[in-house]
């Protein structure tokens, strides 16, 4: 088997309900992954929207997911759930659903969880793109989920 991520709220490459927008309920989607390579330590998870206009814009990170946990329930991203969580691109430190500008068309939502070979991260700054970048040193592997959003 192949490490990978899924969601039972949408398929890979499909629309991403508007519960889970900021204009919905702002929930985090119900993550799970399977088949983590031997050697995980910690996981960390970001997602990001390389559509924007001004280029890729970051909605969340969660990092030192210990290597035990296999998923992440609904609603898990909010401030009050005690995890590790980056500044994301709108200024905060929990889960920010999509918001494309209106009319921008269909925007691509890229869930990446990377597998680490540490058990911490200590990222060298707390925003979602400084997280991510320190985590690339640890990564022993990564898996992708995308799902689609678009404001009409």
């Amino acid at each position: 088997m192949q490490f990978s991520l899924e969601s039972a709220a949408f398929r890979n490459g499909g629309a991403i309900p508007r519960k889970y927008a900021r204009a919905g309920d702002n929930l985090s989607p119900p993550l799970a992954w399977h088949d983590a390579p031997a050697g995980t330590k910690s996981f960390v998870l970001i997602i990001a929207d390389p559509d924007a206009p001004r280029g890729t814009f970051y909605h969340w990170a969660v990092y030192d997911i210990p290597a035990t946990t296999m998923r992440l329930p609904e609603g898990a991203g909010s401030a009050s759930r005690g995890l590790s969580q980056g500044i994301n691109d709108f200024g905060d430190a929990y889960y920010d659903g999509p918001q494309p500008p209106k009319g921008h068309g269909v925007h691509h939502y890229h869930f990446r969880l990377a597998a680490l070979n540490v058990e911490k991260l200590n990222p060298q700054g707390e925003k979602v793109a400084q997280i991510w970048a320190t985590a690339r040193a640890h990564m022993i592997a990564e898996t992708e989920l995308v799902g689609t959003y678009e404001t009409r």
